[in-house]
C-alpha cells in the first residue's frame, strides 16, 4: 500500500538529480533517518541528554570520528579517516556531520566498507602456525 508523499518529499524529489526514481529513493532514506531521529528524540533514555538536536545537527572533525570509531569497535588510522571523510564529503570538508556519517555507515558504499574492515582484520592477524614439526623433505621438492 503506497502512502501519499509529502510536499517536501516531492520537492527533494525534484531537486536531486539523478532522475525520479533516485530522488524517491532519497525520500525514504531520508524519512526513515527522520524515524530514527524521532526515536532517539523520544527515548527515555536520552531524555537526559542536554542539545540533543543540536548534537545531532552538529560536525565531527577526524579525531571525533576516530573516537567516535573506536567506540564502535573499529578502530582506524588517521590516514583512514581521512581517506572515509573525503569519500563521504566529496573532498570539500575535513569536518562530518551526522547525516554524512549515517549515510558513510548505512550507503550503498558500506557493503564495500565492510568488505575492506573484513579483509584489514584477516591481513592484520597473525597467520596460524601448524602444529608440531615440519614435514620431512627431499632433494625433489626444493625448488
Amino acid at each position: 500500500m503506497k502512502t501519499p508523499l509529502s510536499p517536501f518529499i516531492l520537492e527533494v524529489c525534484a531537486s536531486v538529480s539523478g532522475g525520479k526514481a533516485f530522488g524517491l529513493l532519497k525520500a525514504q532514506q531520508r524519512e526513515k533517518l527522520d524515524e530514527v531521529n524521532k526515536e532517539f528524540m523520544e527515548d527515555q533514555k536520552y531524555r537526559d541528554e542536554e542539545d540533543l538536536p543540536e548534537k545531532l545537527d552538529s560536525f565531527k572533525n577526524m579525531m571525533g570520528l576516530k573516537r567516535m570509531m573506536e567506540k564502535l569497535g573499529v578502530p582506524k588510522t588517521h590516514l583512514e579517516m581521512k581517506k572515509m571523510i573525503s569519500e563521504v564529503t566529496g573532498g570539500s570538508s575535513e569536518t562530518i556531520n551526522y547525516r554524512d556519517f549515517v549515510k558513510m555507515m548505512l550507503g550503498k558504499r558500506s557493503a564495500v566498507l565492510k568488505l575492506v574492515m573484513m579483509f584489514e582484520d584477516k591481513a592484520n592477524s597473525p597467520a596460524c602456525k601448524p602444529d608440531g614439526p615440519p614435514p620431512k623433505r627431499d632433494i625433489a621438492s626444493l625448488p
